[in-house]
């Protein structure tokens, strides 16, 4: 009996182990990945203001107008259906390293405001969870794109659940690889569901209206609209 209880009390002492060790990887993913990426948005946001106070540099044109280091923000995206305060940076690249600063842009995609596809990618869950509720987005509101000079009102027009491995869902003209493209597009992509990564969604819209930063907010943003 005495082995018996002695076995017992071991097992035991490893599933508390086990689970103290789960209860830690939680709150890590939790609540220390979203600590540290919002520090981290903080950091690339003053970055880009920095950068904005600064001649545009020689190099990749386009609505930025300047070359963009992968990890390097270089413009703003809010979406008031996500709250009037939504704003969160645009970084360039789509590793792990840069979704942890904010919403990542896809490097082989158009600058916003060009003809072809703006496309983007941003953690749903965990990392800052920028797209946590992109779910709540629908047919006809506005994601708005900031940058040094310009305001670029998108329209969303659809939503989809695709497959991971579905990457013609950013192709200049998604779902039609050897299209030239005509319009100024933007597509948002996360993880589905929420807490998983099984599948992906997709969120696409059109350029509306470009409206110049010395002329003010658009009326998207705009508390008293």
């Amino acid at each position: 009996m005495s082995a018996v209880r002695t076995a017992t009390r071991g097992v035991g002492e490893l599933f508390v182990t086990a689970g103290l060790v789960l209860l830690l990887f939680v709150t890590y993913q939790l609540v220390w990945t979203n600590f540290e990426a919002n520090r981290a948005q903080d950091g690339v946001s003053d970055q880009i203001r920095d950068d904005w106070q600064r001649p545009a540099a020689s190099g990749r044109t386009g609505a930025v107008g300047r070359v963009t280091d992968f990890g390097e923000g270089f413009a703003f995206m809010h979406i008031p259906r996500l709250g009037r305060r939504y704003s969160v940076p645009v970084v360039e690249g789509v590793s792990l390293d840069d979704l942890a600063k904010g919403v990542g842009h896809y490097p082989k995609t158009v600058l916003p405001g060009e003809v072809g596809n703006f496309a983007v990618a941003g953690h749903r869950a965990t990392h800052g969870e920028p797209f946590a509720y992109l779910d709540e987005v629908r047919k006809g509101d506005a994601v708005v794109v900031e940058t040094q000079e310009d305001w670029y009102v998108y329209v969303i027009d659809r939503t989809k659940i695709v497959q991971p491995t579905d990457t013609w869902v950013i192709e200049p003209v998604p779902g039609r690889p050897d299209a030239v493209p005509t319009e100024r597009l933007i597509t948002l992509t996360t993880c589905n569901p929420r807490w998983a990564s099984t599948e992906r969604l997709i969120v696409w819209g059109h350029l509306d209206s470009r409206r110049s930063k010395a002329a003010g907010q658009p009326a998207e943003l705009r508390a008293d609209a």
